[in-house]
């Protein structure tokens, strides 16, 4: 036999060739399973309605350290979802959701959100990442810049909205997140945000053009609990409601185009 062979037919060269074998598929089957820590067990879009874990199944429950305190367990086995408010217009998998309330208050299709923490986004140092400018006193708009802090905000037919009265930042990333828009209603001044990216800033006219939801819709907003944070969760629920808006605001967006 030569060198490193263990009988005629198997070497130290095969053993290895097999060992790496065995490594890599335990490695796929590790990293597929722990791939589903989140997002699963699936709900079947099929007339069953049934659970879909697939394979590898879902892996036990795992307790991880938050940085800034705490502990998050996944998969949470007590986590629950609220109903969905919609109903598919067939039977097939894959037909699309008809609404059967509101969507932009029920979060439905493009105005979905993902139900998570409700507590605020830390910075490294622990504090609330974004805040508005009444406490975050070290940022400033710069002079060459228009300040949106007094701007008129105009809704989808151009009728008045609100006015701003504040900026949020983002402290880690030094960038505008949200406007604070003052509304008018009817038992008495209300405060809603307004994410950055939905906006048409005009410093010439002062301004601020939403082509995402109609004036009347403002009210609607979904509320903070703190005037000064945001949690997670509530960025979601607001950045879908205005995002649901370039679908469900009026009757004509709900049509094809052609």
């Amino acid at each position: 036999m030569h060198t490193g062979a263990i009988t005629s037919y198997i070497d130290v060269a095969q053993l290895a060739l097999y060992a790496f074998w065995i490594f890599f598929a335990g490695l796929v089957f590790y990293l597929r399973r722990e791939d589903k820590r989140e997002g699963y067990p699936l709900e079947s879009e099929g007339p069953s309605r049934g659970i879909v874990q697939g394979f590898p199944p879902m892996p036990r429950p795992k307790t991880f350290l938050l940085q800034h305190g705490g502990v998050r367990v996944v998969p949470d086995p007590s986590r629950t979802e609220p109903p969905l408010a919609a109903v598919p217009i067939g039977r097939w998998p894959g037909s699309p959701l008809e609404p059967t309330g509101d969507p932009m208050k029920d979060g439905v299709g493009p105005a979905s959100y993902a139900n998570r923490a409700d507590t605020p986004d830390l910075t490294v140092e622990g504090h609330a990442r974004i805040v508005p400018m009444r406490v975050a006193k070290e940022f400033s708009v710069a002079a060459s810049d228009p300040d949106p802090r007094g701007m008129t905000v105009k809704a989808i037919q151009g009728e008045t909205a609100g006015v701003v009265r504040d900026i949020w930042i983002d402290r880690s990333e030094s960038v505008i997140r949200y406007l604070e828009v003052e509304l008018a209603t009817a038992s008495g001044a209300r405060n809603v945000m307004l994410p950055i990216n939905f906006t048409r800033i005009d410093g010439g006219r002062r301004r601020i053009r939403v082509k995402a939801i109609r004036a009347e819709q403002f009210a609607f907003v979904p509320a903070l609990k703190n005037p000064d944070s945001i949690t997670l969760r509530e960025e979601d629920q607001i950045m879908g409601y205005f995002g649901g808006g370039h679908l469900y605001a009026t009757e004509s967006r709900l049509g094809p185009l052609l």
